[in-house]
């Protein structure tokens, strides 16, 4: 059966597949492929999707819902003609749609797929999307980030070169940007960050705020159907502003009459200043949490539709102090993305050399004593943010009290320097002797795999073991059971692999052989080695280890009294 991908958007959401070698958009029945993330319940109690919920945004306001992606993960409900439903049940309907026409298009029966979530989504927010899936009638073991999913699109084909590319994924409700490197074959998002309440849905109210400022007219007074139609107007408006200097905004109704304001690119800045601001926080973010200055980076990807706006990529242009790549679509990069992952899932040929490595969006660690002050425990991070993922780390702690024979560990995802300020995601306990504060200790590891499985190992000095195992939606047992198993490849530290050790024992042996300045040069090399080996980041030991195993090399060339060049500067630790 296919795997097909899932672009499931705020505004819209699209659907693709890899067949025949190559990467297709699946359109829906009305010939299109792009379908409308709205719902609405018609009064005999049938659910439109798309197209049609769209339209009845203004007519139908009470019986129809949009914009409900924003929601996912939380408690909220929303309330169609006197039903109540979640946010992941809204986009089940959705999901379940573009179901239905990937087995129309493909004539096959459709049941797993990679759908694409917002980078900077937490934990519920995965899991919920997850039970959209299984809802709609589909096993979404993968989720896959969104400029992930753009930056395959972007890269795909492009050859082997290392490339640094900065990915600015700005859709109808949510940001996302992601630095992303190219490295032999293997596209690697470096780090991520985002604002999940901001998008081009904000930009429309900004406008009709703008617009209701100017005319006189008080917004919160209108009725439902009056806003929904004002709204409707300014995404047109700002729609029209892509390609045209200038557009007339109308509106029809109230004491007022028609009134009417002529907008601009210039006046929209204006009016969005404060969202203008925001846009720039998470490329600040990832640049400053992956080391790298702007300088650095080789190429600008802007996907999502809202990134179409002329005001909006000007300004990332300029705060790059570059001009986004050519040839990328706003609209459909992610779907395609997410279609090639779909690919890679499935084995197809000619995708099996290419691999996507992502990062972990959020910190995970645990809760440990804060001496400062005793009912605000702090958080200790075991796998940090913009983690490669798959990833497999572990810590060390002691017990906090005499004869403490009970250890808590509460496990916890978040930033926040008091743990209780982050987020909850499970417990486990362990037993072990009785013995003076300090002198019992624990190792913790933290395993988490791309599919949103979290494995929470802890043993004791004395040889206790617990084991909390949490799962991201509604994994079966044994599908944990059996990624599981997969993990266990992962817990051999970096530095007990073969390779690395080879490494190393090499580096000694040349340091045993070399004297003076050489010998100076490679102790700091092999010290620099291991010290990016103690960071337990995989891609980064990879580049680590090809670039000490030239620079060695260079030492055997040296020691063999081969003519070498004069300087070794690009070596420098």
């Amino acid at each position: 059966m296919a795997v097909i991908g899932i672009d499931l958007g705020t505004t819209n959401s699209l659907v693709a597949c890899w067949r025949g070698g190559r990467v297709e958009l699946i359109p829906n029945a009305l010939g299109e492929f792009l379908t409308p993330s709205v719902v609405s319940l018609d009064e005999d109690g049938s659910l439109l999707v798309g197209q049609a919920a769209r339209e009845r945004l203004v007519s139908h306001p009470e019986r129809t819902a949009s914009c409900f992606k924003r929601e996912m993960g939380t408690g909220k409900r929303c309330d169609l003609g006197g039903r109540s439903f979640t946010p992941e049940e809204l986009s089940s309907f959705v999901l379940r749609q573009l179901r239905e026409d990937a087995e129309a298009y493909l004539g096959e029966p459709v049941t797993e797929a990679v759908v694409s979530v917002p980078a900077y989504f937490a934990e519920a927010q995965r899991s919920a999307t997850k039970r959209a899936g299984a809802l709609a009638g589909l096993t979404v073991e993968r989720l896959v980030n969104e400029p992930s999913a753009a930056a395959v699109a972007a890269h795909a084909g492009d050859g082997d070169a290392d490339r640094v590319c900065l990915v600015f994924d700005f859709g109808g409700g949510t940001l996302d940007v992601s630095l992303v490197e190219r490295f032999e074959n293997v596209v690697s998002v470096t780090a991520v960050s985002g604002d999940n309440r901001l998008g081009g849905r904000d930009f429309d109210m900004a406008i009709v705020t703008g617009f209701c400022q100017d005319c006189g007219l008080d917004f919160d007074t209108l009725s439902r159907q009056q806003r929904e139609l004002l709204l409707r107007q300014a995404e047109s408006c700002k729609v029209a502003l892509t390609t045209q200097k200038s557009v007339l905004m109308l509106y029809t109704g109230g004491e007022n009459g028609t009134v009417s304001a002529e907008l601009t690119n210039e006046w929209l800045i204006r009016k969005s200043a404060d969202l203008f601001k925001r846009l720039t926080a998470p490329i600040r973010k990832v640049l400053l949490d992956s080391g790298t200055p702007p300088s650095a980076v080789d190429e600008l990807v802007m996907v999502g539709g809202s990134s179409r706006m002329p005001s909006v990529r000007g300004y990332v242009a300029r705060a790059l102090g570059r001009d986004p790549a050519s040839g990328v679509q706003p609209d459909t990069a992610i779907a395609l993305g997410a279609g090639l992952c779909a690919g890679m899932k499935a084995r197809a040929e000619g995708l099996r050399e290419l691999a996507l490595t992502d990062v972990c969006p959020f910190t995970l660690g645990i809760d440990v004593q804060n001496h400062a002050d005793y009912s605000q425990p702090l958080m200790s991070p075991i796998i940090e943010r913009n983690s490669v993922l798959p990833s497999s780390k572990v810590q060390t702690y002691c017990t906090s009290q005499d004869n403490q024979t009970l250890l808590t560990v509460n496990v916890y995802q978040g930033e926040n320097r008091y743990a209780q300020n982050n987020t909850l995601l499970g417990s486990v306990q362990i037993h072990v002797p009785a013995a003076p504060q300090g002198e019992q200790t624990i190792d913790v590891r933290f395993t988490y795999d791309i599919n949103g499985i979290l494995e929470v190992d802890v043993a004791a000095k004395a040889g206790q073991t617990a084991r909390l195992l949490l799962k991201s939606g509604d994994v079966s047992q044994a599908e944990a059971q059996r990624r599981m198993r997969e993990l266990a490849s992962l817990k051999l530290h970096p530095r007990d692999q073969e390779q690395n050790r080879a490494i190393i024992a090499r580096g000694e042996r040349l340091y045993a052989i070399t004297v003076g300045e050489l010998r100076s040069q490679v102790a700091a090399m092999l010290d620099w080695f291991q010290r990016q080996v103690a960071k337990q980041e995989t891609l980064q030991i990879a580049r680590a280890a090809r670039r000490v195993s030239a620079y060695f090399d260079q030492v055997e060339a040296f020691t063999g009294e081969v003519e070498l060049p004069d300087s070794m500067g690009d070596w420098d630790i």
